[in-house]
């Protein structure tokens, strides 16, 4: 919890000196009210005082509850201000934290749980702040202010007073124990509901296609289940902390007043002193009662933090587990490479090994890409060749070896530098919420019309846009749910365009695509898109046969390099492929 108080701003510290101070105030006018609850007592029971006293002592105590009042109120609203600004920094922090990771820190923590982490983590913390921040000042002052004032008066209050606390200790002791790992436990529980229902939605289709709402149904009512059961086991120290804290309270105020009343009662009023005697040993009751109701609040607000405090250092722990998180990919310093060179790519016997892998996903792969060459990759599925594609834009870093781009190992450049150069469209197409025209210009600040419409031109997509409702500023669901797998592949391949990157990546991003839309937009591209370094990754033989060089990759290694008809003539692996999907009249051969 301590570390992750760096995201306090000097600000935050200053509202936290100025909450303290009026913590003291509160608790000084608050320990005030019962010694002027005794003077009126003293000014009632004894003979020879004017009304009047007592109207200045209760205007006394009058003064005291408003003051106390209006300090709590001040406190309150500090109190949330550091809160709410607090939890914004740190939820920032982490955003920005988890914005660093590769996909070997993504893999790591799993999506599901760095969405709980980034919101149900941060609430807890953020509701730590808003109660306890005045707890934890308050309650030790008004603890100790309060001892010291009643140390002084009868033993056996005092000792009665003592004993209460000391079993709250106990009771608190036992709650901690036994809630601490079933509050660790709740949040792992909560980022499996969480992934639990983020795989339910995000594969709706799925499910309904094959009629398996009653598994998804069971899978969630298992993780749903085993959640409750951990929080119902948490809360069971909840039913014991309460009834437990009535009785110390209860038995407390009828212990003093028993003792009290047996005190008083032993003294026989033979004269005016003994008869003051007993009016003052009154007024020491009423003032301990106060002191000692006091106290017990102390410790019950401390209770109140302390149930809190498990699930909230769990909570920090998770934190703080994303924030020291240290990503294996280091950002590099420059931001342009040979000025001589543009869109210029070379491997060098690069080799690279997924996290916990027993072997290489790509082995000694060497091959160059020069500025407005096409390149295509084709192989079996799992040969490597994502892979291959996807250490480019140091979506994941070499294990071995060097990526060059313009002449700078791709490892040097500053990342935001590395990628403004590369126009990146995934083997899974991916829409955001908003326009057509916000999923086109996608991270480029004021992009025309004409450029929107050139890209998506290109991409063959300006048909089934112009004839949406609205045209470019047409609605997208989320995930681009309103659309169909062709259409999302052209509006990516639309956005990659209107990027004007040195270098296009295309992973398997035409499968999706008939054969006459392919053929026309990969025409359109070799005449509209000239000196712009092409990488397509392919499965069909029809979307890489016109390419300048074809690397053919099996294994995670580079078997067949060369242009079609050379390969057709020289390499087994093509010629398999090849004849599996084209007849040899289609093929040329």
């Amino acid at each position: 919890m301590i570390k992750i108080l760096k995201y306090m701003s000097a600000k935050e510290w200053c509202m936290i000196a100025l909450s303290i101070l009026c913590i003291i105030g509160q608790v000084q006018l608050d320990l005030k009210l019962p010694e002027y609850m005794s003077e009126i007592t003293m000014l009632v029971q004894t003979a020879g005082n004017e009304i009047s006293d007592v109207w200045i002592a209760g205007g006394k105590m009058m003064l005291c509850a408003v003051g106390s009042l209006v300090l709590a109120i001040i406190m309150g609203f500090l109190s949330s201000q550091i809160a709410a600004r607090f939890s914004y920094r740190l939820r920032e922090g982490v955003y920005t934290k988890v914005m660093s990771f590769s996909d070997e820190e993504m893999n790591r923590f799993s999506t599901a749980s760095l969405i709980t982490r980034s919101t149900n983590d941060i609430t807890q913390v953020q509701m730590f702040v808003v109660m306890g921040l005045a707890v934890l000042i308050k309650a030790p002052i008004t603890a100790v202010i309060a001892v010291q004032k009643i140390s002084t008066k009868n033993w056996q209050w005092s000792a009665l007073t003592g004993g209460v606390i000391a079993f709250i200790c106990v009771l608190l002791g036992f709650v901690m124990i036994y809630a601490i790992p079933r509050f660790k436990k709740m949040q792992v529980l909560t980022d499996n509901v969480n992934r639990v229902t983020r795989e339910n939605l995000t594969g709706l289709l799925v499910v309904r296609a094959y009629n398996a709402e009653a598994y998804q149904e069971q899978k969630f009512e298992d993780a749903n289940e085993e959640l409750t059961t951990t929080q119902l086991q948490a809360q069971l120290a909840m039913t014991v902390m309460n009834p437990g804290l009535n009785l110390a309270m209860n038995a407390l105020t009828l212990g003093i007043y028993w003792i009290g009343a047996v005190l008083i009662g032993n003294i026989t009023v033979v004269d005016q002193t003994s008869m003051l005697e007993r009016v003052s040993l009154f007024a020491d009751m009423v003032i301990f009662i106060n002191y000692a109701m006091q106290v017990v609040m102390a410790f019950l607000m401390l209770v109140i933090i302390f149930v809190m405090l498990p699930r909230v250092s769990v909570s920090a722990k998770r934190l703080n587990e994303v924030l020291d998180t240290v990503p294996v990919m280091k950002n590099g310093t420059q931001t342009e490479g040979n000025t001589k060179l543009k869109g210029e790519i070379e491997f060098r016997n690069v080799s690279f090994r997924y996290h916990d892998a027993a072997n290489d996903a790509i082995h000694n792969i060497s091959f160059s890409a020069h500025q407005g060459e096409t390149v295509a990759l084709i192989g079996a599925t799992g040969s490597g060749k994502s892979t291959i594609i996807n250490l480019i834009p140091r979506l994941y870093d070499a294990s071995s070896g060097e990526i060059l781009l313009d002449g700078i190992d791709v490892k040097n450049y500053e990342l935001n530098a590395l990628r403004e150069k590369i126009g990146f469209v995934p083997q899974k197409a991916f829409l955001f919420s908003g326009t057509i025209a916000e999923n086109i210009g996608y991270g480029e600040e004021n992009i025309t019309e004409d450029v929107l419409k050139r890209a998506s031109k290109i991409a063959q997509a300006t048909e089934f846009i112009e004839t949406k409702e609205n045209s470019y500023e047409g609605t997208v669901s989320q995930n681009g749910s309103n659309f169909s797998g062709g259409q999302k592949q052209r509006l990516s391949i639309a956005r990659a365009l209107a990027k004007d990157a040195e270098i296009l990546i295309f992973d398997d991003s035409f499968s999706a695509l008939d054969y006459r839309t392919d053929k026309i937009l990969r025409s359109e591209l070799n005449k509209e898109i000239k000196g712009v370094t092409k990488i397509i990754v392919a499965q069909r033989i029809g979307t890489i046969m016109d390419a300048d060089r074809i690397l053919v990759i099996e294994d995670g290694e580079i078997v067949g390099n060369g242009t079609h008809e050379e390969l057709m003539k020289s390499c087994n692996t093509y010629q398999e492929i090849a004849f599996s999907q084209l007849s040899k009249e289609e093929l040329g051969a």
